[in-house]
C-alpha cells in the first residue's frame, strides 16, 4: 500500500463523505448502462454489499479487535466490500471513465483512510499488530485465521450498515431507471 503522509491522510479522511457524493452524482449523471451491464454489475455490487453487512455484524467499534467472520480473512473487509461495490456499480454503468474516477477515489481517499485506521488499532489493540501479520489488509487469504465469531444483528444495526444497503436500493434503482428507459 502507498503510505501516505498522516497530514494528507487526515485531511482527506475528514472530506470523505463529500467525495462519496460526488461520487454517486457522477454515476447517476454519467451512467449508460444497459440489461446486460446491469446483469454484470448489480451482482457483483451486491457480493460487496453482503460482505460489508457481514463485516458489520462482527465489529464492536473500540471495544475489542475484530477477528472474527470476515475479519479472519482480510483485516479491512468494509473497505474490500465498498471496492467491490464500486466495481460492480462501475461496471453497471458501462462508463470506464467512471471506473477510472471510482478508482482514483479509492486509492486518494479510501487508502489513506485505511492507514489511519491501522495507525489508530495499533494504537488501541496491543495484539493488532500480531494479527496485521497474519491477516493481508485487502486481499483475502483462502483460510480463516482468528476466531469464528457470530453475528450479531444489533452490530449490524449499530454500525448503521443499513445505510449502506439503502443507497445501493437508490442506486440500483437509477441505473435501472437509467436502462429502461433507453430501450
Amino acid at each position: 500500500m502507498p503510505r501516505f503522509p498522516n497530514s494528507y491522510a487526515h485531511a482527506v479522511a475528514r472530506w470523505r463523505v463529500l467525495f462519496g457524493f460526488a461520487l454517486v452524482a457522477a454515476f447517476a449523471w454519467f451512467s449508460v448502462p444497459d440489461a446486460r451491464s446491469l446483469a454484470w454489475g448489480l451482482p457483483a455490487a451486491g457480493v460487496g454489499l453482503a460482505l460489508r453487512a457481514w463485516a458489520a455484524g462482527h465489529l464492536a467499534k473500540n471495544q475489542r479487535l475484530a477477528t472474527g467472520g470476515p475479519y479472519g480473512y482480510v483485516r479491512n473487509p468494509l473497505y474490500l466490500g465498498t471496492a467491490l461495490a464500486g466495481a460492480g456499480l462501475a461496471i453497471a454503468s458501462r462508463q470506464p471513465l467512471l471506473a477510472a474516477l471510482f478508482a482514483a477515489v479509492f486509492t486518494l481517499v479510501y487508502l489513506p483512510a485505511i492507514q489511519l485506521e491501522e495507525q489508530y488499532l495499533r494504537e488501541l489493540f496491543p495484539e493488532y499488530p500480531a494479527y496485521a501479520e497474519r491477516v493481508r489488509m485487502l486481499w483475502p487469504r483462502l483460510s480463516p485465521c482468528g476466531s469464528d465469531g457470530r453475528f450479531e444483528w444489533r452490530l449490524y444495526w449499530k454500525n448503521e450498515e443499513y445505510q449502506a444497503l439503502a443507497g445501493f436500493l437508490a442506486g440500483a434503482a437509477l441505473l435501472m431507471w437509467k436502462a429502461y428507459r433507453h430501450l
